[in-house]
């Protein structure tokens, strides 16, 4: 994957740049790339099969985060994050959370996490435990950073289905790249990112369905449409500009 002026600009109708250039957010950063593992689509289905339903077998050596094959584990709850019945409100602390973790705003000798945002089926979410997990990548600086997104929540209280993922990206600005938001990626309802000053994204990609995804900012306590995703556009998660096409 090649690197563009800033991740993920090679958008339809411009995108995400139409955003980011309104509100001033480019900087005199080079370029970076981010890459998100991805994941096999059968094992997508095979979740919502059994109602996203992640409860498995917790090692005897208890650790926050751990790997089986392909897939990533995490413990939760995280206990810097307060829950809430109000998602938003889990979503609100995630960042300023994962900032103070080592590296996570450290450009190109940076350290992505990964984690999820679950239910016990009360009507209050959690968030795991991040998870600094990847694929093997280069010692040293690299412009191509990231984790694996976890497949699995163990949370001892009870049975966790998972909403959403979530992931940092330690460079600013630094929105969703196409690895981010194709749809062989998507695992959960939604995706939640944020680069090292907080900006925050939400993709909510309908993967079966007609409705176009939608990317969002998070921005005053609110989200702010600001890109579809066509369904024919999904499998390469291209993004229109929402001011363009969509009411």
């Amino acid at each position: 994957m090649s690197n563009s002026t800033a991740p993920g600009y090679e958008d339809r109708a411009g995108g995400l740049k139409t955003f980011f250039a309104k509100t001033k957010r480019f900087s005199d950063e080079p370029a970076r790339e981010h890459v998100m593992p991805v994941q096999l689509r059968w094992a997508a289905v095979l979740s919502v099969l059994l109602g996203c339903s992640t409860r498995v077998a917790v090692p005897d050596n208890p650790r926050d985060y751990w790997r089986t094959g392909n897939n990533v584990h995490v413990r939760g709850p995280w206990p810097a994050i307060s829950p809430s019945r109000n998602v938003d409100e889990v979503i609100d602390q995630l960042c300023p959370a994962i900032m103070e973790l080592p590296r996570t705003r450290d450009r190109d000798y940076g350290q992505e996490y990964c984690g999820a945002i679950y239910s016990l089926g009360d009507g209050t979410y959690y968030a795991s435990m991040p998870s600094p997990l990847s694929e093997p990548v280069p010692v040293g600086p690299s412009t191509r950073k990231t984790c694996i997104p976890p497949r699995y929540v163990a949370d001892e209280r009870g049975r966790p289905v998972v909403l959403a993922d979530f992931h940092s990206h330690p460079w600013a600005p630094s929105p969703m790249t196409p690895a981010d938001r194709i749809a062989a990626t998507q695992l959960w309802s939604i995706r939640i990112q944020f680069d090292r000053v907080c900006t925050v994204m939400k993709l909510v990609p309908y993967l079966d369905s007609s409705r176009p995804g939608e990317v969002y900012v998070r921005s005053k306590k609110q989200w702010r449409l600001v890109g579809i995703i066509r369904p024919e556009d999904k499998q390469r998660g291209l993004i229109t500009a929402a001011d363009r096409e969509y009411p």
